[in-house]
């Protein structure tokens, strides 16, 4: 303990420094606070705010969301815009047998994400959390329902999104070193491992640098994108458009199955994956009722115009045999038309994969700090670096057990499993935007769509899970059984309020550990520290904030924190 307590007074003596705006339990500290490291005991120990106006805080740079106008715009279409464009679209013409067909499911995909992410707008402003749909669902349905959303999204979505991306960059990084043989598997995983440490790194040592990441990779792909369909536009000024004519493009190379065009569906929403980003980081936005109508009405429509555009410039080159023969879509689209300048395609590929491993990380930490600050989850994930601001115990967890799926071969699979209950949770969620309708009528809504907009998502939805699992009854299956896992880890870990003492004890030692080796507390604002003010400001823009009743586990969590 007498580590403990010299730590901590080294902390005193630095004593004040400039900290960004950050989410905290429940107030906003103000962009110009200056904050204070307070000596509780050799166990605890706090931050203080104390107001100062700019001229006096000189150091203190704005490097959280609120300060970042523009994050809303381009950092969420570069959230979107990932691996999934250079996988999906073999997947999507697969199964929906046709080149017409498959062109049809992009831009209707591209329409039911709109239609979801309005939905999502609504509750993010009526329900004003970081978190997103766990936050939504945890509100709405009550504890289990958002325990099991989180305890999905930390055993198996995020870490195996994250590892797939990842490996995913290092095939296309040393493809180009094996042009006649697949690279070996150490060594990819290896420079997987190490991007996922690079980017970790990145976003646990400022907010500001993995937004700039973002927004620097996002306009790399872009341009990237930007070429291919510029040379489909060439290829169709050629005349290249044999199987863009109608009498072609819905010339069926299977027999057509309803069941086969939901998963299309499912092939294609995969990569529209990261559409509810900004609903994750609510908190952290700068005026959300106009800037989330913004980002959907600029960014989705952008994403599917390059989704479907990118789709035309391919079969502009390959036909749908050559395009279902190669696992790398973008990179035989390239060999094609490019020439030596074939490279170039590795090149985008990475660059889209490297931003999407970035905003994987920065999405998943602030679920899982949400998490932990409704007590779902260990307490240490809900604390934060003292001059930073940045969740990295959370940064770490899922950078660790992103790495541990690294270890496994089979993460595709998993991926086809928890796809399944992802999309579940997607519905449930909106399902939830009704019934807040119907028990809270009269609650204000800033941003107040009309209900034709969840129920034509929930019936896209249904058809997509119940064709989904009638096509693959087995995938489907296996990932509700990961889902059910978490009952009984609820019931133990959360509702259970009567633990063993030594139980209780252990728990304590692990986080104090954990939060002397990453230097961070819990993020307080003091009462009569100056900042009621500046709060009240902020406050005026995060009404109506939602109450949910109170509920036994939440309760047994605000009792966990020491």
């Amino acid at each position: 303990m007498r580590c403990g307590k010299y730590l901590t007074k080294f902390l005193v003596n630095m004593c004040q420094f400039s900290a960004p705006l950050y989410p905290t339990s429940g107030r906003i500290i103000a962009r110009h606070t200056c904050l204070q490291i307070i000596y509780v005991s050799p166990r605890h120990f706090r931050i203080r705010s104390e107001m100062r106006p700019p001229s006096k805080c000189q150091s203190c740079q704005p490097s959280c969301l609120y300060c970042l106008p523009f994050l809303p715009l381009v950092s969420h279409a570069g959230n979107i815009i990932g691996s999934g464009i250079f996988v999906s679209p073999k997947g999507v013409l697969e199964n929906a047998g046709s080149v017409g067909l498959a062109l049809i499911v992009w831009i209707v995909t591209g329409f039911i994400t709109v239609v979801g992410a309005l939905c999502y707008a609504e509750l993010g402003v009526t329900i004003p959390k970081s978190g997103g749909d766990y936050s939504y669902v945890k509100d709405i349905f009550g504890g289990l329902a958002g325990f099991l959303r989180l305890w999905i999204a930390v055993l198996v979505i995020y870490p195996t999104n994250q590892a797939v991306i990842a490996l995913t960059f290092s095939n296309y990084v040393l493809q180009p070193l094996f042009p006649t043989c697949f690279p070996p598997e150490s060594g990819l995983r290896l420079l997987a491992a190490i991007c996922l440490l690079l980017l970790t790194w990145v976003n646990c040592s400022s907010v500001r640098w993995a937004t700039r990441v973002q927004d620097v990779f996002t306009a790399g792909k872009l341009l990237a994108l930007a070429l291919i369909i510029i040379m489909g536009i060439v290829q169709i000024c050629k005349g290249e458009y044999f199987w863009l004519e109608p009498k072609n493009a819905f010339e069926n190379f299977q027999e057509p199955d309803i069941g086969l065009v939901a998963l299309a569906f499912l092939q294609g929403s995969f990569a529209y994956g990261g559409w509810n980003f900004l609903n994750y980081v609510t908190e952290e936005l700068v005026d959300p009722y106009k800037n989330l109508p913004r980002a959907i009405f600029i960014s989705i429509p952008l994403v599917t115009f390059v989704y479907v555009f990118a789709n035309v410039a391919y079969v502009t080159a390959m036909s749908p045999q050559e395009l279902l023969a190669s696992n790398a879509v973008a990179v035989t689209f390239g060999e094609k038309l490019l020439g030596v300048m074939a490279w170039i395609m590795p090149i985008s590929v990475a660059l889209s994969t490297f931003g999407g491993v970035n905003g994987s990380l920065f999405t998943s930490s602030r679920l899982f700090f949400a998490g932990a600050r409704e007590g779902h989850l260990p307490s240490v994930l809900a604390m934060i670096h003292v001059k930073r601001c940045t969740p990295i115990p959370a940064l770490l967890f899922t950078c660790i057990s992103t790495l541990l799926m690294l270890v496994t071969s089979d993460m595709y699979t998993l991926i086809n499993y928890v796809g399944f209950i992802n999309y579940l949770f997607y519905g449930v969620t909106v399902a939830g935007q009704i019934v807040l309708r119907w028990k809270k009528p009269d609650m204000p809504r800033p941003i107040k769509i009309n209900l034709l907009f969840p129920i034509i998502y929930l019936l896209f939805w249904a058809f997509l899970l119940v064709f989904s699992l009638w096509s693959e009854p087995v995938v489907c299956g296996i990932g509700l059984a990961i889902m059910l896992t978490g009952v009984p880890v609820y019931f133990l870990g959360v509702y259970w309020q009567h633990k063993p003492k030594c139980f209780s004890d252990f728990i304590e030692l692990l986080t104090l550990v954990s939060q002397k080796m990453c230097v961070v507390v819990y993020p307080e604002a003091e009462q009569g520290s100056g900042t009621e003010k500046a709060n009240e400001d902020m406050e005026e823009q995060q009404q109506p904030m939602y109450q949910p009743t109170p509920t036994k586990d939440k309760d047994v969590a605000g009792q966990a924190q020491p």
